[in-house]
C-alpha cells in the first residue's frame, strides 16, 4: 500500500493547523502583554496591624513573590507597599490555610532575604535583611519564617512530595487534609529516574499498574488502579474527555509537567463520570519570575537519543509578565525488532499580572508521537499442539509496514482574580485537537487455526486494518473558592461548573478481513515482517460522532472544631453522545478528617460511582450505566516539618452493571458481548510514604493490595496483579566533589493469570511474581553542569507484561544524560 503522497498532504495540512494554532497563541500572548500595567506597586492605605491575632484563611498559589505579597495584603487588610525591584526575580511558596498576618507573611518571605519594617504612618514596607532600616521606620521584631516550606509546585524543591494538591476536591489542601489516597510524582523524582513518558510515571506510582499487551501507545496497554481501568485524565485540573478512545491521553511527554497528581479511588466529585480506579492530573510547568534555563541531552541503549530545552524568564523590567518555552525531540529504536519511535514536543506559556490581584495566562502545546514497526500485541504464546513457545525478547509481532501516528495540539487561556475578602475566581478555556492514524498489522493467535505448527511455523495470520480519527475538544472550566463564616467559625467553599464538547471525525476502514487479501505469514519462526505486503485498504466511510458533558458542583469544608474537618460535596452531571443521554445524575461526596495531633490525622470518605458504558450485551444492546459506591478510611501524617508524607488506607467498592466479557467470545457491534454483572465488590489496602527521610535523603515506598470479586465470589481482573510494592530512594553527598547522588529502587508485583487460553481454550497463562531493580547516579560536575546515569532492570529480569501473548518487559538498559542549568 502506497502512503507517501497522502501522508505528505496530511503532514502539510497538519503543519498549517499547527502554524495557525501557534499564531493564535502568540497573538493572545501579545494582547495580554500589551494590557499589563508596567511597574505595579501594591499600595494599601490604612490597614490591619501585622501583629493582629485575627486569623485569616489564605489560598495563594506558589508564584512570584511580589504578586503573592499583594494578594496577602488584599486578603489580610495589612497596609503593605514596597519597591518592585526588591521582589523582582523572587518566588514564594504557596500559602494555604488559616494564619495570623505575621505567620502568613513569614511563610511568604521564607528564604527571600527580605524582612518587614514599619513606617511612621503605621503602614509596612520591605527591606533587605542586611540593610539598615529607613530613618522613618522602626524595625519590627524578627518575623519567624519557616524555611523551605513546600507548596503545590514541586520544581526546584528537590522533594519527593508536595505541600498541597487539589485534584480530589478542588480545595487546595495538604495531602494530610485530603480524605482520599493521593500520590504525587514530583519534578525531582521524574528527573532522578529519567521518567520521560506517562507510562514511565505510572510504572513508578503507588497503586498503578500497566497491563501491557502491545507497544506503548496502543489500545492494548490500559492503566489500572484498584483493579479497574483508569479512564479519567486531567491537565491542570481540567478533564480530558473522549469516551471513544481515552487511551490517546496516555501519549503525554513529561517534559511539560511540574508534577503528576494521582487520586486513587472514585473521583466523581471532580469528574462526574468514571470508574472507581483513579484520576491522573498532569500539572503544567509555569513561568518563573527569576530567569532559569535548562538544556539536556540523553543517549541510551537501542540508539536512544533525546534533547530537551526549557527556558523561563520575566519579559518586562517590572517582572509583571513572565514566559516559558519548552521543547524536546526524541528518536529511538527498541529492544523489539523493527520498532522505531520519533517524538516532538513544544510548548509556550505566558502569564501576566494585569492588576495587583489578577493573573492572566495563555499558552499552546504541541506533541507528536510516530512509531513504525508497531504491534498491538505480542506473538502467539502456544504451539498448535498446546505447548508453550519461548520467543526471544526481541521477537516482534509487527509487520514492517505497520505504524502508529499520534498528534496532540492545544491552545488554552485562563483568568484568575483574588478578591479582598479572600475569595478567588478562575476561568479556563481550552481547545485541544488530537489526531490518530494507525495502520495495523500484527501476528497474534485468537482462534485454534492460528496457533503455529511446531515443525513448520505455519497457520499464523496477520491481523490487519486501519483506524483513524481527529477528536476535537473544547472545554470551559469555571470555579470560585474562598472562606465563609458560620457559627463564629471560618470554613471553606468551592463553587464550580464545567462544560466540554468533543467532536470526532473518524475515517472508516476494513478491519481484520480485507477483501481478497491473503493474511497468511508462512513460517512465523523466520518471519522478517515484510510478508505479506500491506493490503489495499481504502477508506470506506466517514463518521462524525460527538460527546457533551456539562456539570456543576460544590465542595464545602466545615471546621466545627480546630481538629475536625467535614468535607461535603455534590456534582450534578448531564452526559450525551449521538445515541444516548443521561440527565441530572447526582454524585455525592462526604469526608471527615480528624487531627489526632499536630502531625497525624485520621479520615473517612464516601462517594458514588456513575459511568455510561459503550459495551453491548449478547442481544447487541448497550448495557446500563455502571453504578456503585466507594468507601475509604485511613490515617495520614506529615513529619519532619511537613517534608515527609505518610498515608495508609483501607477501602471497599461496590458496583452494579459491571461489564464482564462473555466466554467464549460472542462478537457484537464494536467488540465482544459482555454481561452486566451486579453485586461485585472490591476490597483493598494501601500504604505510602514519600518525601525527605533525612537531610539529603529522599525516598518513596508503597504497598497496594486489591481483590475484586463478582457476586459469586469469583475473582475478577486476574490479569492485573493483586499486590504491588514500589520503592525508590536517593541520597546526596555534597562533600563528594561538586556533589554526588546515588539512588536505586525495586518494583515487585504478585502473580497474574488468564484462563481459557491455548488452542483448546483449556489452559491458564501465568506470569509469576517478579521484581525489577533500577539504579541511578548523578555527579555535579560544576554549578551548572551535571551528569546522570540510569540503569534499568539492572539484573536483567525476564517477565511478561500481560497474559495471553508473549509481550516481554524491557531487558537491562542504560541511559546517560548531561544536564546544563543556568
Amino acid at each position: 500500500m502506497s502512503r507517501h503522497f497522502p501522508r505528505t498532504a496530511e503532514r502539510r495540512f497538519s503543519e498549517r493547523r499547527v502554524s495557525r494554532a501557534v499564531r493564535i497563541a502568540l497573538f493572545g500572548m501579545a494582547v495580554v502583554a500589551t494590557a499589563v500595567t508596567v511597574g505595579l506597586t501594591p499600595v494599601h492605605a490604612a490597614g490591619a496591624p501585622l501583629d493582629s491575632a485575627v486569623v485569616h484563611a489564605y489560598n495563594i498559589p506558589a508564584g512570584p513573590l511580589g504578586r503573592n505579597l499583594s494578594n496577602f495584603a488584599a486578603q489580610s487588610g495589612v497596609a503593605l507597599s514596597f519597591d518592585p525591584a526588591l521582589t523582582a526575580g523572587l518566588t514564594s511558596p504557596a500559602l494555604s490555610g488559616s494564619y495570623s498576618p505575621r505567620e502568613a507573611i513569614g511563610r511568604l518571605l521564607a528564604g527571600s532575604g527580605l524582612e518587614v519594617v514599619t513606617r511612621a504612618d503605621g503602614s509596612y514596607t520591605l527591606k533587605k535583611a542586611a540593610e539598615e532600616a529607613p530613618r522613618e521606620s522602626s524595625t519590627l521584631p524578627a518575623v519567624q519564617v519557616m524555611a523551605d516550606v513546600l507548596g503545590s509546585t514541586t520544581e526546584g524543591t528537590g522533594s519527593y512530595t508536595t505541600g498541597a494538591a487539589s485534584t480530589a476536591t478542588r480545595l487546595n489542601l495538604s495531602l494530610r487534609e485530603t480524605p482520599q489516597s493521593v500520590s504525587v510524582m514530583t519534578r525531582q523524582r521524574m528527573e532522578d529516574q529519567g521518567l520521560t513518558q506517562l507510562q514511565d510515571v505510572v510504572a513508578q506510582t503507588a497503586g498503578l499498574v500497566i497491563s501491557q499487551g502491545g507497544n506503548a501507545g496502543s489500545d492494548s496497554s490500559p492503566i489500572y488502579s484498584r483493579g479497574f481501568q483508569v479512564e479519567n485524565y486531567q491537565i491542570d485540573g481540567v478533564g480530558q474527555v473522549y469516551g471513544g478512545y481515552n487511551g490517546i491521553f496516555q501519549t503525554n511527554d513529561m517534559v511539560l509537567y511540574d508534577r503528576v497528581e494521582v487520586v486513587r479511588g472514585a473521583t466523581g466529585l471532580m469528574n462526574g463520570i468514571g470508574t472507581p480506579s483513579a484520576t491522573i492530573n498532569l500539572v503544567r510547568k509555569k513561568p518563573t519570575s527569576q530567569f532559569q534555563a535548562m538544556a539536556r541531552v540523553e543517549v541510551g541503549s537501542w540508539d536512544y537519543y533525546r534533547a530537551e530545552v526549557d527556558v523561563s524568564s520575566t519579559l518586562n523590567e517590572a517582572g509583571t509578565v513572565r514566559g516559558r518555552l519548552i521543547a524536546a525531540v526524541q528518536d529511538n529504536d527498541s529492544y523489539i525488532d523493527r520498532l522505531h519511535e520519533e517524538k516532538k514536543i513544544v510548548s509556550g506559556i505566558v502569564e501576566a499580572d494585569i492588576g495587583p490581584s489578577t493573573l492572566a495566562t495563555v499558552g499552546f502545546t504541541y506533541q507528536k508521537h510516530d512509531a513504525t514497526g508497531h504491534a498491538r500485541a505480542g506473538l502467539p504464546a502456544y504451539y498448535a499442539d498446546g505447548g508453550r513457545i519461548q520467543w526471544s525478547r526481541s521477537a516482534s509481532a509487527a509487520a514492517s509496514w505497520a505504524y502508529s501516528e499520534r498528534e496532540m495540539q492545544s491552545v488554552f487561556g485562563s483568568i484568575e482574580h483574588q478578591f479582598a475578602n479572600d475569595w478567588m475566581v478562575k476561568g479556563t478555556l481550552s481547545y485541544a485537537q488530537s489526531k490518530y492514524d494507525e495502520v495495523l498489522g500484527y501476528a497474534a493467535a485468537y482462534y485454534p487455526t492460528q496457533f503455529p505448527d511446531r515443525a513448520t511455523g505455519a497457520n499464523v495470520d496477520l491481523w490487519a486494518g486501519r483506524w483513524a480519527g481527529q477528536p476535537i475538544q473544547t472545554s470551559l472550566d469555571l470555579y470560585a473558592t474562598g472562606p465563609f463564616e458560620l457559627f463564629g467559625r471560618k470554613h471553606d467553599l468551592v463553587l464550580g461548573a464545567t462544560s466540554s464538547y468533543t467532536r470526532d471525525s473518524t475515517v472508516g476502514y476494513d478491519l481484520w478481513w480485507i477483501g481478497t487479501w491473503d493474511p497468511s505469514i508462512g513460517n512465523i519462526f523466520n518471519w522478517d515482517g515484510n510478508t505479506p505486503a500491506a493490503p489495499y485498504n481504502p477508506a470506506n466511510s466517514d463518521i462524525v460522532t460527538s460527546e457533551r458533558i456539562t456539570s456543576a458542583y460544590t465542595t464545602a469544608r466545615f471546621k466545627p472544631t480546630d481538629r475536625l474537618s467535614v468535607i461535603l460535596g455534590s456534582r450534578i452531571t448531564n452526559w450525551a453522545n449521538d445515541s444516548r443521554y443521561e440527565r441530572n445524575k447526582v454524585t455525592p461526596y462526604a469526608g471527615l478528617v480528624y487531627d489526632l495531633s499536630q502531625d497525624w490525622s485520621t479520615y473517612v470518605s464516601y462517594t458514588d460511582i456513575f459511568k455510561p458504558q459503550s459495551a453491548r450485551d449478547i442481544n447487541n444492546n448497550f448495557i446500563d450505566p455502571l453504578l456503585g459506591s466507594s468507601y475509604e478510611i485511613g490515617v495520614k501524617g506529615e513529619l519532619f516539618d511537613k517534608r515527609l508524607n505518610v498515608g495508609a488506607a483501607i477501602y471497599k467498592i461496590k458496583q452494579d452493571n459491571l461489564a464482564v466479557t462473555i466466554v467464549p467470545n460472542v462478537p457484537v457491534t464494536g467488540g465482544n458481548a459482555v454481561e452486566a454483572v451486579s453485586g461485585t465488590t472490591t476490597k483493598g489496602i494501601e500504604f505510602e510514604v514519600g518525601g525527605e527521610l533525612a537531610k539529603n535523603w529522599q525516598g518513596s515506598a508503597s504497598f497496594a493490595r486489591n481483590i475484586s470479586r463478582d457476586r459469586d465470589g469469583v475473582s475478577l481482573n486476574t490479569d492485573v496483579p493483586q499486590n504491588t510494592v514500589k520503592l525508590f530512594t536517593t541520597y546526596r553527598m555534597p562533600q563528594v566533589g561538586g556533589g554526588l547522588t546515588i539512588g536505586g529502587g525495586v518494583r515487585w508485583q504478585s502473580a497474574l493469570y488468564s484462563d481459557n487460553q491455548g488452542p483448546a481454550g483449556d489452559q491458564r497463562f501465568t506470569q509469576g511474581a517478579y521484581s525489577v531493580v533500577d539504579l541511578m547516579v548523578r555527579y555535579q560536575i560544576n554549578k551548572q553542569l551535571s551528569a546522570t546515569a540510569n540503569l534499568y532492570n539492572a539484573f536483567d529480569k525476564w517477565y511478561y507484561t500481560g497474559t495471553g501473548n508473549t509481550y516481554y518487559g524491557a531487558p537491562r538498559s542504560l541511559r546517560v544524560s548531561l544536564d546544563m542549568r543556568f
